[in-house]
């Protein structure tokens, strides 16, 4: 079946944004007679989704075995309720095929709060949220993937297959089974769940106390995540499709090295993409010039976690300037303080520059190890400066382990000192300085995952405290709303019963929950109430010896590594970064750095 567009004209006109809904993206390629049909459904809206670059990674991977790969993203509550009304299930871009007849299905989990979109996306395209309720139906298997794989618990009960680590090859792997064996059979399940980075939901149990703390796993009880050793020869694709209305990154994307040397204590992706894997210049080049060959864009943006640290940034800038149109620009988006440099940033618009703190005190950064000096990014902010940026923008964190009154006021101290470094000489524009305080989340696969969110009257009172601080000239505060940042919390660190939650608030009408405008608090409240559970259960410390909802899973990093760094946090023990020595995580065998090879 292919949805005919026609029969959608009065709602595309009705709706906003009626280009995120009709395909025909420039450079979209999707095989229509193939052995395999895949869907990558991004749960969040088209602009978002079309910048992301793991996505068509996956997507490649498939193309690359003669399958087909087409996308799908989250239609807002206009369009999603339009076609509802006319009948018509939810369909992909290029092929318009209804994901119910897809063969797979995969939603990529970048973010907590799209748990509701992915249960609208099923119930759009008319397929049983629940795994139970589709058994011995003809549905696609669903599939998940992404950061939030690593703990995918809270959404067990609603998927077939979860992808842990790297998806270049493991997801295609599982559809040649999927065709060996006629299906998804018991065998099929039984060859896949011995797959790195493959986990089953139906076949691991959670075994659970009276008082409803986890006390075991039965059935798989360890399951270990994909890593991709070899970037170059990975799959990338050659060309990614032209978004018809403007997307959040405007341009085309490559990845320049995979993981984080610096092992920042709050920040999981820094953990659960170890180790640091890094292209080839050969290979970044080849790929960029590619993209701009076929995509017709402008810019290429250089990505990764820290792209400071890829060791060969200076040659990559020189061959990207020599092998690239003159009017192209590269942008460095995840320079740290104590990497910026003015050689990096020539061709940046220089609007406006972002730093990362973090944290407002040395004693702080310790503790997170956040491994730069106040000296650092004044000399940052001053060599930006210099080069003619005239705004600043400056990311903290509260509610951290062991934060005090004086980490706060360090906040104001590092504003008065950027903005003496910008008077120090004379300037044409008056300083800028937008400065934005996130709410601490403890994550899984963190030195972290143990510690306990910070309460609502703490966050109030912080909160106060830093709109008085920053009433100055020249300075603006953006703060983080408390309620998105504990379900993010109760969701990140859940377990299998939050399924009937999640659910329940769907059904209340909760989706595009991490859109503020679009959250719904009491929905969510009553949810939990209805559910007889609890988020403080799930915000609270956790006891080191206790057994965690996401323990049966192995990325390759210890537990005893994760103590040893929480320890050194609350001494403000600083590790460093694996550039400097090997802290010996449990990756050493798999990591270039700790072999010696970077």
């Amino acid at each position: 079946m292919t949805v005919d567009l026609l029969k959608l004209k009065d709602l595309l006109l009705s709706v906003e944004k009626p280009s995120r809904y009709t395909g025909g993206e420039y450079g979209a390629d999707a095989k229509e007679d193939a052995p395999f049909y895949f869907c990558m459904a991004f749960p969040d809206l088209y602009e978002v989704g079309m910048s992301n670059l793991g996505t068509k990674i996956v997507a490649e991977s498939f193309r690359r075995r003669g399958y087909c790969a087409d996308f799908c993203f989250t239609p807002y509550k206009d369009f999603g309720e339009g076609i509802r009304k006319l009948g018509v299930p939810l369909y992909s871009l290029a092929l318009r095929k209804p994901l119910g007849e897809f063969d797979m299905v995969g939603f990529s989990l970048q973010y907590e709060l799209c748990y509701t979109n992915m249960l609208y996306m099923l119930d759009l395209a008319g397929i049983p949220l629940r795994r139970e309720e589709r058994q011995g139906g003809k549905y696609p298997l669903i599939v998940v993937g992404g950061p939030c794989a690593v703990n995918p618990e809270p959404i067990a009960d609603f998927v077939d297959i979860v992808f842990i680590g790297d998806g270049e090859s493991i997801d295609a792997d599982v559809a040649d089974i999927y065709l060996e064996c006629g299906g998804a059979t018991d065998e099929f399940y039984r060859r896949i769940s011995a797959l790195d980075g493959v986990y089953v939901p139906a076949l691991t149990q959670v075994k659970y106390t009276d008082d409803g703390r986890i006390c075991g796993f039965e059935g798989i009880t360890r399951v270990k995540r994909a890593i991709v050793d070899d970037l170059d020869g990975a799959p990338f694709p050659p060309t990614q499709p032209v978004p018809n209305l403007e997307s959040v990154f405007d341009r085309s994307i490559i990845e320049v090295m995979r993981g984080c040397y610096r092992g920042c204590r709050f920040c999981q992706a820094g953990f659960i993409y170890r180790p640091v894997r890094q292209r080839s210049v050969e290979t970044l080049t080849r790929q960029a010039c590619s993209l701009i060959a076929s995509t017709g864009y402008e810019e290429v943006s250089l990505n990764s976690l820290s792209t400071g640290d890829y060791t060969k940034l200076r040659e990559l800038i020189k061959s990207l300037k020599q092998n690239l149109p003159s009017d192209v620009t590269l942008a460095l988006p995840s320079l740290r303080v104590d990497s910026f440099d003015g050689e990096f940033a020539q061709d940046a618009r220089r609007i406006s520059l972002t730093f990362a703190p973090e944290a407002g005190t040395q004693r702080l950064r310790d503790v997170i190890n956040k491994d730069i000096t106040e000296d650092e990014i004044i000399n940052a902010a001053k060599s930006a400066f210099d080069m003619g940026y005239s705004a600043v923008k400056l990311y903290f964190m509260t509610g951290l382990p062991t934060e005090t009154e004086e980490d706060l006021k360090g906040i104001r101290r590092i504003c008065d000192l950027i903005k003496g470094a910008y008077n120090a000489s004379p300037r044409k524009k008056a300083l800028r300085i937008s400065v934005s305080v996130s709410t601490f989340v403890p994550k899984p696969f963190t030195p972290f995952q143990w510690e306990k969110q910070i309460s609502h009257e703490e966050l109030t009172a912080h909160h106060e405290a830093l709109k008085k601080l920053l009433f100055i000239k020249g300075v603006s505060l953006s703060l983080s709303h408390f309620e998105t940042s504990v379900l993010e919390a109760v969701l990140a660190r859940g377990d299998r019963r939050l399924s009937a939650v999640i659910e329940s608030a769907y059904k209340k009408g909760c989706v595009f929950d991490g859109w503020i405008a679009d959250f719904k608090v009491e929905a969510w409240k009553q949810a939990f109430e209805e559910c007889g559970i609890s988020p403080d259960e799930y915000t609270r410390e956790r006891g080191e010896d206790e057994i965690l909802p996401w323990d049966f899973i192995d990325i390759g990093v210890t537990k005893d590594f994760y103590l040893k760094e929480r320890r050194a946090a609350y001494a403000a023990d600083v590790s460093g970064s694996c550039l400097k020595k090997c802290n010996a995580c449990g990756l050493m065998k798999r990591c270039p750095a700790a072999r010696g090879e970077i």
